[in-house]
């Protein structure tokens, strides 16, 4: 069974820390009507077209899965501008409550949702916190690799991905 490699939306692929007046190289501006935007105007969100084949290329080895509040909205929104199939998702059961031990609120629904499972998890808060509670309470191997939102994903974070899964095997 391939590991899952969680990804976020909002930091990792939609950099929305950037300068609002400075796109991201390689980005293009979309605008979104989620459900969850409650804002009248469309949601401004950076995507870069040369993620999706860098996505496609982790499949190899992963089990994609959406880890974001987008939950099943990304398979609207994010995967078609970058290419890629409808995904799974975590259905988060509570989202944006309380967290045990100072981690964030999604880290105890990860491993909620790959119970035993290798993973690697991509999101712009993941911290110390997190990596300590997942060493203790996840028996398998996992990566956790901390997004910076001004950035989005960069190449040294798909060769990390595709090393820590060649490790894996």
């Amino acid at each position: 069974m391939k590991p899952l490699l969680l990804i976020d939306v909002d930091g990792p692929l939609n950099p929305y820390a950037a300068k609002a007046q400075r796109r991201p190289e390689g980005y293009g501006t979309h605008r979104m009507r989620p459900t969850g935007w409650t804002d009248g105007r469309p949601l401004r969100v950076w995507l870069n077209p040369a993620h999706g084949p860098e996505l496609l290329a982790l499949a190899e080895h992963y089990e994609l899965v959406w880890g974001t509040t987008w939950k099943g909205e990304a398979n609207t929104w994010i995967g078609p501008p970058l290419g890629l199939p409808r995904l799974p998702f975590v259905d988060w059961p509570k989202m944006h409550g309380r967290a045990p031990g100072g981690t964030f609120w999604k880290t105890q629904y990860i491993l909620e949702y790959a119970p035993g499972r290798p993973f690697a998890w991509v999101d712009d808060d993941i911290t110390p916190y997190d990596h300590e509670y997942v060493e203790r309470h996840h028996l398998a191997p996992a990566l956790l690799l901390s997004i910076d939102p001004r950035r989005g994903l960069l190449r040294p974070d798909f060769d990390r991905l595709a090393d820590w899964a060649a490790e894996l095997r």
